[in-house]
């Protein structure tokens, strides 16, 4: 960072004397290297592999490098990118957990990621085998947003066995990595590669994991990132709730459905994350109209939101739980999304304890 802050440009740096590199922190062999020309035959060579596979280079000062990214103490100074590179200027929750969960943690990630991506974030995680897995699979299978971050080059899939999932994500999502082409998957990486997992996102939500397991580093990043942490209880004899539970203790938000998140974020921002659904998930951009509080009765989704409507009381408060049992035929993601929705238009409030009244 502190080369491209004096020269400007990667062109410049390479075109630069040693001498100069290193007046300017770079290390003796580096400095000679670089200015050898080596390392730019290798960025050449980079490059043909990126034209082959479609891969983008995003540096740190390109107007599509994830803005909260680029706020941390040590952002990557570029990303390696397949896929929607617009899903970069969304709004991302981090979903990580054990890679090897419950039955119960396999529900648990495939309701709330699926939950979450109709509510318009985009699900970002690390591809990794167990949660991280579920959480992609889920968020694709209800058409949402998902971005996966590689510990590895972009062209070296791992865990082998999510070959497929990766190339379902390049299509529909986005994958990103700050390790170059052919980079194989060490160990070390991953722990350096969650803070890029936290660091792009709203906040992260820990599914299952021991005390300290990957996903538990991944919170503690995503808190000194000032990051929002959410966790989902679990069994207290289960060691894979002891991180989870843990965080919970240490003051995390306890999720049981995604509302819970949602709650924690300022209204500024629930008004983004439901524009994001509005833009992939929900509505017809050819039906809707200038007023976005009349537009939520243009879309798919208004039936969902005249049964609610109709469902609730002005004068007293429904419970969550009451309200979808009442409503047959309409899914709990749906109502829980639709409530969003109508939150944030004005036409229902919510109260505390998770009950919600109709708006006159």
């Amino acid at each position: 960072m502190a080369l491209l802050n004096h020269f400007r440009t990667p062109q410049a740096i390479f075109g630069a004397a040693a001498s100069e590199l290193e007046a300017h922190g770079v290390s003796q062999s580096i400095a000679r290297s670089i200015a050898s020309g080596c390392v730019f035959d290798e960025a050449v060579t980079q490059q043909e592999k990126m034209r082959v596979l479609g891969v983008a280079v995003i540096p740190v000062f390109d107007r599509r490098y994830p803005p909260m990214l680029a706020e941390i103490f040590d952002p990557p100074i570029m990303l390696f990118a397949r896929g929607k590179v617009e899903l970069l200027q969304t709004l991302m929750l981090g979903i990580v957990g054990t890679r090897r969960p419950t039955p119960y943690g396999v529900t648990v990630t495939d309701r709330l990621a699926e939950d979450l991506a109709k509510l318009g974030f985009t699900i970002s995680s690390g591809m990794a085998r167990g949660v991280d897995t579920s959480a992609h699979h889920a968020a694709l299978k209800c058409d949402g947003n998902t971005v996966a971050v590689f510990g590895c080059g972009i062209d070296q899939v791992y865990p082998t066995e999510n070959r497929k999932l990766a190339e379902n994500i390049m299509t529909k999502g986005l994958v990103v990595s700050e390790y170059p082409m052919g980079a194989p998957a060490y160990p070390q990486n991953f722990p350096v590669r969650n803070r890029v997992i936290s660091g792009m996102s709203l906040g992260v939500l820990v599914v299952e994991g021991a005390q300290y397991s990957g996903s538990a580093i991944t919170a503690r990043l995503a808190m000194e990132q000032g990051r929002e942490v959410f966790a989902v209880p679990g069994n207290i004899t289960s060691t894979a709730s002891w991180g989870p539970n843990l965080l919970i203790k240490q003051g995390a938000k306890l999720v049981q459905e995604a509302s819970d998140v949602a709650e924690e974020l300022t209204a500024e921002v629930r008004r983004q994350v439901a524009s994001q659904s509005r833009n992939s998930l929900f509505f017809d951009e050819h039906e809707r109209t200038n007023d976005p509080g009349e537009a939520i009765f243009a879309g798919p989704m208004a039936p969902v939101f005249r049964a609610i409507l109709n469902a609730l009381k002005p004068d007293s408060g429904t419970q969550l739980d009451t309200l979808i049992e009442s409503l047959e035929g309409v899914s709990s993601s749906e109502i829980i999304a639709g409530l969003f929705e109508l939150e944030l238009t004005g036409r229902v409030r919510q109260l505390p304890g998770k009950q919600f009244v109709k708006n006159i």
